[in-house]
């Protein structure tokens, strides 16, 4: 079984959106491949109840705990490990991760960023894309690399930026393209595994 461990940081709408896909399109079937485990660094994340919902194994462990990045990224990785993990989907995972960890699961693990990339990496892309004057903006699903939000470019989605939007009614449109995209690159990946 090809066992996905997704990452979350607060209310998983990525996250639940791989999920209902994977048993829609009956990926178990399909390509030998389940969700396995819900994580996240943040006891209090949305995401996880919905995870718990869907008979999911969940895990917290809080980045707050650990005396360095490196030390959280150790704890982390365990648990992941617990799952033997044939991908490590980051879904709204909001750490950045140390090399070291980003070299465990190297061509394995995929990030969605909320922009063009390269174009907008890092905080406030839909701001930023505003501010920019872009005529479009989008999402990015990405194999993660060392450098923050780069890495090879899975799948894209654009939407275009009107005149009146605002950073929360972008985030709003660009997000229901995410909700699409991740899923397909997933599936993409599993397909030649």
């Amino acid at each position: 079984m090809k066992n996905i461990v997704i990452l979350i940081s607060g209310t998983g709408s990525n996250m639940a959106a791989i999920v209902r896909t994977a048993r829609q399109e009956g990926w178990q079937d399909k390509f030998g491949a389940r969700v396995a485990a819900v994580i996240s660094n943040k006891a209090e994340a949305g995401g996880l109840a919905f995870a718990r919902e869907q008979g999911l194994a969940t895990a917290v462990v809080d980045h707050k705990g650990h005396a360095s990045r490196e030390a959280f990224d150790a704890a982390l990785a365990a648990e992941i490990d617990r799952h033997q993990p044939a991908l490590v989907v980051l879904a709204g995972f909001m750490r950045i991760l140390s090399h070291g960890f980003v070299a465990r699961y190297a061509g394995r693990l995929l990030n969605i960023h909320p922009s063009l990339l390269p174009a907008f990496p890092g905080l406030h892309t839909h701001q930023r894309a505003i501010e920019a004057g872009c005529r479009f903006a989008g999402a990015t699903v990405h194999q993660v690399t060392a450098e923050l939000d780069h890495g090879p470019i899975l799948e894209q989605a654009v939407v275009p930026v009107l005149p009146d939007d605002t950073a929360e009614t972008l985030a709003a449109r660009v997000l229901t393209q995410e909700h699409l995209i991740y899923p397909r690159a997933i599936a993409g990946l599993l397909s030649k595994m």
